[in-house]
């Protein structure tokens, strides 16, 4: 009787253990289906990245076999589609670091200070007032940008600069750093409100204002998100395209009077994109030429800032 009970016993969870199996199986492949899905979808993108250098790379190679790479660097003119051809990169580097340098000079102040206000002064209800008006203003299109800098800037600043022409730097260089402050204003506020709040108890308990605690505590502690921030409004500035193209001019110079007429890289790509130069000439490869000096130029400011970024971290 003993060993029939203890068979009866053990057989609800022999039947259990077995129900489990099938169940287990389906959830470990269904994981495992589910791991290389968002391994391909993050697989992808570095296809996605090394197949942009890579078609960048093979086509300046082409052109760099034409071209010297010193008279690239080095020459002041750029006039590739002219009979005299020039293919010095320098005045579109200008250019291009001309504006991006006066729209840094509007967003990043103020950026950081709406993000300073909307963390630490504003109320509750405010932030969700004021943010949201912020972050509208990088939805809109860049077109309308352009516009608004050719046909409201400009002639507002030619009352300042009465030399100045329609077309310029400045005032594409203003109405992109407006452009951009949504980015540095959301991503900083976003990193400072992640500082934990007893670090700022700590702080008002030491007898610091408010002021002192935002610039000298929280500032500080989120300086890898804000760093984060700014080096997404370079990207940005050094990447746009239509305001420059609308209101600076496409007149590639080298100078670096933002008073002047200029074109940038992004806006001699999209110039030559639009003609009709035949596939494998040489005018067609200094699209590639100019987008390879783009990314590096970019590369380069990244990996300044993370340098930048690592060494702060270690001082603090």
């Amino acid at each position: 009787m003993q060993i029939e009970t203890t068979s009866l016993e053990t057989t609800p969870t022999m039947t259990l253990a077995g129900s489990l199996g099938p169940l287990l199986r389906k959830k470990r492949l269904r994981e495992s289906f589910i791991t290389s899905a968002l391994f391909m979808a993050a697989f992808s993108s570095v296809l996605v990245t090394a197949g942009i250098i890579g078609t960048l790379l093979v086509e300046s190679v082409d052109f760099f076999q034409h071209v010297s790479l010193v008279d690239f660097l080095t020459d002041t003119q750029w006039t590739p589609l002219f009979s005299e051809a020039h293919y010095g990169i320098l005045p579109l580097i200008s250019g291009t670091f001309v504006t991006t340098a006066v729209a840094l000079c509007v967003s990043l102040p103020f950026g950081t200070a709406i993000a300073i206000y909307l963390s630490e002064y504003a109320t509750r209800r405010q932030r969700e007032a004021l943010k949201p008006l912020l972050e509208l203003l990088s939805a809109v299109p860049t077109v309308v940008y352009g516009y608004f800098a050719l046909l409201v800037v400009s002639p507002l600043l030619q009352k300042v600069f009465p030399h100045m022409g329609a077309f310029n730097m400045l005032s594409a260089g203003l109405v992109m750093g407006l452009m951009i402050i949504p980015y540095v204003g959301s991503l900083s506020e976003d990193a400072m409100r992640a500082v934990p709040l007893h670090m700022r108890e700590g702080s008002y308990a030491l007898g610091s204002t408010r002021l002192q605690t935002a610039l000298k505590v929280v500032f500080p502690s989120a300086l890898s998100g804000i760093s984060a921030s700014y080096v997404l409004a370079l990207s940005r500035a050094v990447g746009e395209t239509m305001i420059v193209a609308i209101a600076a001019g496409m007149q590639p110079q080298l100078t670096l009077n933002p008073t002047q007429p200029a074109s940038t890289l992004t806006t001699y790509i999209v110039q030559v994109s639009l003609g009709d130069l035949p596939h494998g000439s040489i005018g067609y490869q200094t699209i590639f030429a100019a987008g390879s000096t783009l990314f590096f130029i970019t590369l380069a400011f990244n990996l300044l800032s993370f340098f930048l970024r690592r060494r702060y971290r270690q001082a603090y």
